[in-house]
C-alpha cells in the first residue's frame, strides 16, 4: 500500500464535535516532544502537513487527517484517517488544562466507533520512562488495540537504541499477558516509516472484513 494523497480535515476541541466518519482511524499519541508530527509527516511524505513544534505540549486538539491509498476498496482508492492527538505528560499549561486534555483524550479512545488502532510513540533514546509504561498498561485495561513505534532513532547510536528497545519489552512482559507489535523509526532517515504504513495496511484490511460481515 502507498499513500498517494494526504490532506488536513479538521481540529476539534472534543471528542463529541469530531467528525462522524466511516472509515477506519489511526490515532497516533506519545509524550509531548515524542516526533510525533514527524513521524505523521514522514509517512504521508509531506513536510508540514503536521504541524511540528519544540515547544511541549502544543498540539491541543484532535487533529484529523484524510489519507487516500492506492488500493481499491469499492472500485475506489481506499480513505482513510490520520488522527493526531494531544500528548500526555509534561506540558507547560495549568492543570485544569491538563485534566481538560486528559478527559478529551480519554472519551476519544474509549468511544470512537471507527477508531481501529492506535500508535503509542515512544522516544528511542531514552530507558522505559514511567508514563508511558503507565500509559501502555492504561490502554490494555482499556481494551484498545495498540501497536508502539519507537521514535528519533537516528539520534542516538544504535546500540543504545536497541538496548532501550528490548528493555521496554522486557519490562511490558512482566506486566502485560502479551507483547504488542513495535517499529522502530527515524521520521528523519524515513526508516521504518514504510513498515508501519504496511501495518496500517494490514489493519485496513481487518476493518474492511469486518465491515463486510456486520
Amino acid at each position: 500500500m502507498k499513500i498517494v494523497k494526504a490532506t488536513y480535515l479538521i481540529s476539534s476541541p472534543s471528542f463529541e464535535q469530531c467528525p462522524s466518519l466511516q472509515a477506519p482511524e489511526y490515532a497516533f499519541i506519545g509524550r509531548s516532544n515524542v516526533g510525533k508530527s514527524s513521524i505523521i509527516n514522514a509517512l504521508c511524505k509531506q513536510n508540514n502537513l503536521a504541524k511540528t513544534s519544540g515547544t511541549p505540549g502544543k498540539t491541543q486538539l484532535i487533529n484529523h487527517f484524510e489519507i487516500t491509498s492506492n488500493n481499491i476498496v469499492k472500485g475506489k482508492q481506499a480513505k482513510w484517517y490520520i488522527v493526531d492527538l494531544p500528548g500526555y505528560g509534561f506540558a507547560k499549561v495549568s492543570q485544569s488544562s491538563r485534566r481538560r486534555w486528559e478527559q478529551m483524550i480519554e472519551n476519544y479512545l474509549r468511544k470512537r466507533p471507527n477508531l481501529n488502532r492506535v500508535f503509542v510513540l515512544i522516544d528511542s533514546r531514552h530507558k522505559p520512562q514511567k508514563i508511558d509504561l503507565e500509559f501502555i498498561e492504561q490502554m490494555y485495561q482499556w481494551e484498545i488495540p495498540y501497536t508502539l513505534i519507537f521514535t528519533k532513532a537516528d539520534k542516538e547510536k544504535p546500540g543504545v537504541v536497541a538496548r532501550n528497545v528490548q528493555e521496554m519489552f522486557d519490562i511490558l512482559k512482566t506486566k502485560l499477558p502479551f507483547l504488542p507489535e513495535g517499529f522502530v523509526t527515524s521520521a528523519e532517515k524515513k526508516s521504518g516509516v514504510d513498515e508501519v504504513v504496511e501495518c496500517i495496511s494490514r489493519y485496513n484490511k481487518l476493518f474492511e472484513e469486518a465491515s463486510k460481515e456486520e
